[in-house]
């Protein structure tokens, strides 16, 4: 690895690098979302016009199938998943795939809080996957398509038979838009603004396909569900909320940040770009770590790394040999000398992951900026070598 003496010329021109909310998209304004219908009723016509454009546009840009129902819910992300555990789990048993926080997070609910006794955990630890040659698909399957705290995503949809019994219920919230989703293989994929497209936080999207609709409308959950999740009356779907009748007032400001996103993303050629620039990223990343001696992906197959969430560790030998807090403590410092640069904000690794580094790779980011990053990552962690060398 070159030394670095001084700082480097070339900053990135946006130092955002947060893993959500993310990055705005290149050329984002205020100005630009003056058309909100503020003031009015989401369920006016203006209102009700513009969540219907968000979700034919979600449809186009994400390319889900016809048949496939989209829907916008409170919560964000979380809200989303919680919506489709709470209304579908229970009719037969379940696989829950866990190898990161939030992935962890779904197991406690259904573990702890719907308290299913036929739910079957299936875990890895940071860096890895589970096995997913061991899942049952005669049970419904939760699972996380990108981990966002670990970088560690599923190769593809092949692990998943078209023939299974049970529902595929999928948190893509860091995949959408920048990864391949087979929908033929999903029965639920959920997602947040906040994420790929780079909105702003606090509503999700819930993709439902015709059999988890079916098990909607077949299937009464033994618990009671509070009115934010409900989707079915009498026995049937509430097609409202699929056609922009959001079950609580959203936010019309975020609705027209969401769609200038997609509109953006639509002008670039749609989700083959957006996952070309997200894979454009993740090889600026991989070009450096394969050229630099202290620092590695967290996961550990490279057919399983993120290219939005990346993941890396210090493996420095000499920080290695350091107490556990100690190593923390190195990551944090070249997290806290790059922010207070105002280089990269917010690149430290997740509060329950491994110690490390964060970056967010996705469509919103430019190249540009990423390798600008690198150099500065370099210098950091010299800086923090030095640091180390003279408290010895």
């Amino acid at each position: 690895m070159t030394k670095l003496t001084v700082k480097p010329d070339v900053r990135p021109a946006n130092p955002n690098f947060s893993s959500g909310p993310c990055a705005k998209r290149p050329g984002w304004s205020l100005d630009q979302l003056g058309d909100a219908p503020l003031g009015r009723s989401h369920r006016a016509k203006p209102g009700k016009a513009k969540l219907a454009e968000a979700i034919a546009l979600t449809r186009k840009v994400l390319q889900v199938p016809e048949g496939y129902r989209i829907g916008i819910v409170p919560a964000s992300d979380t809200g989303a998943v919680e919506m489709a555990l709470w209304s579908l789990l229970g009719a037969r048993g379940v696989d829950m795939l866990a190898w990161e926080s939030f992935g962890s997070g779904w197991v406690t609910d259904v573990i702890k809080q719907l308290r299913l006794d036929n739910a079957r955990t299936l875990e890895a630890p940071y860096g890895q996957l589970p096995d997913l040659s061991a899942v049952n698909f005669s049970n419904d399957v939760v699972f996380t398509w990108n981990g966002t705290t670990s970088g560690v995503r599923v190769p593809d949809g092949d692990w998943i038979p078209a023939d299974r019994d049970g529902l595929t219920i999928c948190d893509a919230t860091s995949a959408a838009f920048a990864q391949d989703l087979p929908f033929d293989k999903l029965d639920v994929v959920t997602f947040s603004w906040q994420k790929v497209l780079g909105g702003e936080a606090a509503h999700g999207v819930l993709i439902l396909s015709p059999r988890a609709v079916d098990r909607l409308e077949s299937h009464t959950p033994a618990w009671p569900l509070p009115k934010i999740f409900r989707l079915t009356k009498g026995g049937k779907l509430i097609e409202g909320i699929f056609k922009g009748e959001t079950i609580n007032t959203p936010s019309m400001l975020c609705v027209e940040d969401y769609l200038d996103a997609l509109k953006w993303a639509d002008g670039l050629g749609g989700l083959e770009a957006l996952r070309g620039r997200a894979d454009a990223n993740l090889k600026v990343l991989a070009d450096w770590v394969a050229a630099t001696g202290w620092v590695d992906f967290l996961a550990a197959d490279p057919a399983t790394r993120s290219n939005t969430s990346v993941c890396l560790k210090v493996i420095d030998p000499e920080v290695q040999a350091l107490a556990a807090d100690a190593q923390a403590a190195f990551a944090k410092g070249i997290v806290s000398t790059l922010d207070g640069e105002g280089v990269a904000h917010d690149i430290g690794a997740y509060r329950d992951a491994p110690s490390g580094l964060r970056i967010w790779a996705g469509a919103t980011i430019e190249t540009s900026d990423l390798a600008a990053l690198t150099a500065w990552l370099d210098w950091a962690y010299q800086s923090e070598k030095a640091k180390l060398a003279q408290a010895a």
